[in-house]
């Protein structure tokens, strides 16, 4: 059992010093300046404690504190000459002491949660944009959902159940140490007998929740993922729902999931503040007890008075400390199963393209060459690729059929960087595209997938992707629209370039997502423009207006094309049919008509 604790505690250090590695230089520097703020606070604490003896002495027995060894020097300062006199000063410094660690409590607790809050935006970035670096089999592999709520809940809860509570926990252990110092200088009984009794009463209360909290831990984590993955699945298909009326069952989804999570982050709340009431209760009986025996005693209230109104002003500042650090702690243990996985998505390693010189160049004058390329996804899974030999001549127009399965869109992906190749490489201009220097390659490319996302915002925008709203070249918009074959569309039918277009383009067809694709795509002006699909969901009609506007364009732009029907490449030098078992052949399009 004192095994377990001791590795429990271990870990959760571990993930706390990681979490410090994440922050950047200046929130470290921020942090080591609280802590000089946290050691102020201490400091006027313990005056005001300190003060509360001779105040309360000066109005019970001012000869008696008249007399002190301790304050003649302060006496001779002022020019005091009768004890009485010591009330008004004494009652003055009093005050102001109180005033000033009222202040400097408010300081801190202000500094503590701006720093921790700026420093979860940093977190939050920081994941944000390892994610985004990641390869692109990466995120093929994992589920958005996870990474989405990790980016925003679980990072808030590290905020929240982590960072802020570990801050906290440092300034309350430090609080409470100067305040346990103060009170054993005027009753080291007294103060012992506190530090004994409150002391292994949250030890006891340690002991029986620990398990509770982690167990609740791992209950939060794992179903706020799952939260975030049913309101993305009922609200992302939602015409499937509407149409299969399949609302309740997405709803029973989340309700299940949400349930557990609240009742989990409920049990810690209770947890974490239930020992309050009992600490206060039992704080308070401790000083009408001993009020009662101090009382008996020889020097009587005289004595009492001073002592009790110490203990009292200290166990008024010490029961809220050892709530906070109680509380911190229980934040801490409840969070863990989310401290790790924030952990998880900040160690993701970044890319070497992410921090490269951006000075590299790759031209692109002359040929794309793949030699031997084979690929498979894993070592256990079936080559979709398999020792490919082509070589494609800047401004040749190349395309690929084959059946579903085939490789096709793999292939484009190879060439195109997305995926590295498991054996053989893809060369261009003499230069072999590798994981260092793909993104610069990856600068030439333009790319229409068969399913184009668009964001909810404008056609312009859209068609601009990635590009700031007043940045957006609008006459280099207006003509990718006239060669996308949607410029009569926009005119007739919708509102213009600033036409909102829905969450993913709902607000539109299939056809028309994909032309704004195809504009997205020109817009860019690359040397490479890679179509897979793109045509799928146009009209013959449309398509082939589309595919002679793209025939008509500068002379050095090489396309590439994946289509399912041969009618679609019939403009083009080279057509390619891949086989599910990774063989290639090379034709012209009318040798590929005289094959089928």
């Amino acid at each position: 059992m004192l095994q377990n604790h001791i590795n429990n505690r271990k870990y959760i250090m571990k993930q706390i010093i990681s979490l410090w590695h994440h922050l950047s230089k200046l929130r470290q520097k921020q942090v080591y300046m609280l802590l000089a703020l946290m050691f102020v606070a201490t400091i006027a604490e313990v005056i005001s404690v300190g003060l509360v003896v001779p105040f309360l002495a000066a109005l019970t027995s001012p000869e008696q504190i008249y007399q002190h060894s301790l304050m003649q020097y302060p006496i001779q300062v002022l020019g005091i000459t009768k004890s009485d006199q010591l009330i008004l000063p004494l009652t003055a410094a009093f005050i102001t002491a109180t005033i000033f660690a009222g202040v400097i409590r408010l300081t801190l607790l202000y500094v503590t949660t701006r720093l921790s809050f700026a420093a979860g935006a940093d977190i939050s970035i920081n994941i944000y944009r390892r994610t985004l670096y990641q390869e692109y089999s990466i995120h093929v592999q994992r589920n958005s959902s996870e990474v989405i709520n990790g980016i925003i809940t679980k990072t808030n809860t590290v905020i929240s159940g982590a960072l802020t509570p570990v801050l906290t926990l440092i300034s309350s252990t430090i609080i409470l140490v100067g305040i346990m110092s103060a009170l054993f200088i005027i009753d080291a009984q007294v103060a012992f007998i506190a530090f004994i009794g409150f002391g292994a009463l949250y030890w006891i209360v340690i002991k029986y929740t620990k398990a509770k909290l982690r167990q609740n831990s791992q209950v939060i984590a794992n179903q706020s993922n799952q939260m975030v993955k049913s309101l993305q699945e009922g609200l992302g298909g939602i015409r499937d729902v509407l149409i299969d009326g399949s609302q309740e069952f997405y709803c029973t989804l989340y309700r299940n999931a949400d349930l557990p999570m609240r009742r989990a982050s409920g049990n810690n709340l209770f947890i974490a503040g239930s020992p309050k009431f009992a600490m206060e209760s039992i704080g308070m009986s401790l000083i009408a007890i001993l009020a009662y025996f101090m009382t008996q005693q020889q020097e009587g209230m005289a004595t009492a008075i001073p002592i009790l109104g110490a203990l009292a002003l200290g166990a008024q500042r010490l029961l809220p400390a050892l709530q906070q650090a109680y509380s911190s702690y229980s934040s801490i243990q409840g969070s863990k199963s989310s401290i790790q996985d924030v952990l998880d998505l900040l160690n993701q390693p970044l890319p070497i393209h992410a921090t490269q010189n951006r000075s590299i160049k790759i031209p692109f004058k002359n040929e794309i060459v793949l030699n031997n390329i084979s690929f498979r996804y894993s070592k256990n899974t079936p080559w979709v690729l398999k020792n490919i030999n082509l070589q494609i001549t800047k401004g040749m127009r190349v395309g690929f059929i084959g059946a579903t399965g085939s490789g096709k869109s793999t292939l484009l992906d190879v060439i195109m960087g997305l995926v590295q190749p498991t054996k053989g490489e893809v060369v261009v201009d003499n230069n072999v595209i590798t994981v260092t220097n793909r993104q610069v390659w990856q600068k030439h490319i333009a790319h229409v997938p068969q399913s184009i996302y668009l964001s909810d915002s404008t056609i312009e925008e859209n068609i601009a992707f990635g590009i700031p709203k007043g940045e957006i070249n609008k006459k280099r918009v207006e003509k990718s629209i006239k060669q996308a074959k949607i410029d009569e569309l926009i005119g007739e039918s919708m509102g213009g370039y600033q036409t909102i277009v829905g969450e993913h383009g709902i607000r539109l067809s299939g056809g028309q997502r994909q032309r704004i694709g195809i504009a997205r795509a020109l817009y860019k002006q690359t040397d490479l423009l890679v179509l897979d699909e793109a045509t799928s969901a146009l009209d013959n009609d449309t398509e082939y207006e589309v595919m002679k506007e793209l025939s008509g364009l500068k002379k050095d732009l090489t396309v590439l094309i994946v289509a399912h029907r041969l009618s679609t490449l019939k403009g083009c030098d080279k057509i390619i049919k891949l086989h599910n078992n990774g063989a290639v052949d090379v034709g012209e399009y009318d040798e590929m008509i005289n094959s089928q």
